[in-house]
């Protein structure tokens, strides 16, 4: 029995900057908040509850606030509510990933030229919430390739789309495809971030060749459910988990290759402990 783990695994550089700027501040700080879970994975955001850090959840919250320190979680977040963190003049640390406010600055700079914006992305997500805010105009996210074909704007309107740096690049070529072929007059600015890019490909590379996948990480995470979705188009057994308490194999007898890949926003520790325990089980 063999064992591929994924090169591209686990935190990538976005979110291990804005992981480490929370760590520093503890201590340091008396009151410690971060705007939204800092990153989506639940074991960090717990271990940094029990260090005091404190989680904001709405705008109402965020009110009641008189002191401390604000750190703007991995995802960004929107245009007012950062404007409303300055006005109250707390203070503040913005680990907003960079790859995100690049798409912040495309998304303004291109609506104040008059052009209309769509996003490629899932439109709940706390990223494309953020990435919509800045836009100075009309705005559209298109979450799926059939939303692609269905949507319709005057053949004359000028279009600036751009993606979640997270979501999914096969289906992302399929949507800019789409666009392409209904001629309309549209710059597309691939925004997907490279660690994205390369985790997608290689877990796609690694599940189409083992009997058995293990995809880690948050069960809010975005990119980590993409990759479940991507690797379980290329192998049947594939699993979804959070820690290795959620790993359960059955008939590991006939499994003679395992593949792990994992999140961005999952730890180091949780997918070395994952990959110990398959080691030594599946003999």
């Amino acid at each position: 029995m063999e064992v591929i783990v994924a090169e591209h695994a686990g935190f990538c550089f976005g979110v291990t900057k804005a992981v480490e700027k929370v760590y520093e501040q503890i201590g340091k700080k008396d009151n410690i908040y971060t705007y939204g879970p800092i990153i989506h994975n639940e074991t960090v955001v717990s271990d940094l509850e029990k260090k005091g850090v404190k989680v904001i959840g709405s705008e109402d919250e965020l009110d009641d606030i008189k002191e401390g320190t604000i750190i703007i979680r991995s995802h960004g977040i929107k245009k007012d509510i950062y404007e409303k963190i300055q006005q109250k003049n707390l203070e503040y640390i913005d680990a907003t990933c960079p790859f995100v406010k690049r798409i912040h600055k495309i998304v303004d700079e291109e609506s104040q030229k008059g052009k209309t914006i769509i996003v490629v992305g899932s439109a709940d997500h706390p990223e494309v919430e953020g990435i919509v805010s800045y836009a100075n105009g009309p705005v559209f996210v298109i979450e799926s390739p059939k939303e692609a074909a269905e949507f319709q704007i005057d053949q004359g309107t000028e279009i600036c789309l751009v993606s979640q740096t997270t979501f999914n690049y096969n289906k992302f070529k399929e949507t800019v495809e789409i666009f392409q072929s209904k001629g309309y007059n549209i710059n597309i600015v691939n925004t997907i971030c490279n660690a994205t890019e390369e985790r997608q490909t290689e877990a796609e590379r690694i599940a189409s060749q083992v009997d058995v996948m293990i995809v880690i990480g948050g069960a809010h995470s975005s990119n980590s459910r993409k990759l479940y979705e991507i690797c379980s188009q290329k192998c049947a057994r594939t699993y979804f988990i959070q820690t290795l308490d959620d790993l359960h194999l059955d008939n590991t007898k006939a499994v003679k290759l395992v593949g792990i890949t994992a999140g961005a926003s999952t730890p180091k520790n949780i997918i070395e402990e994952v990959q110990n325990y398959v080691r030594r089980s599946i003999i």
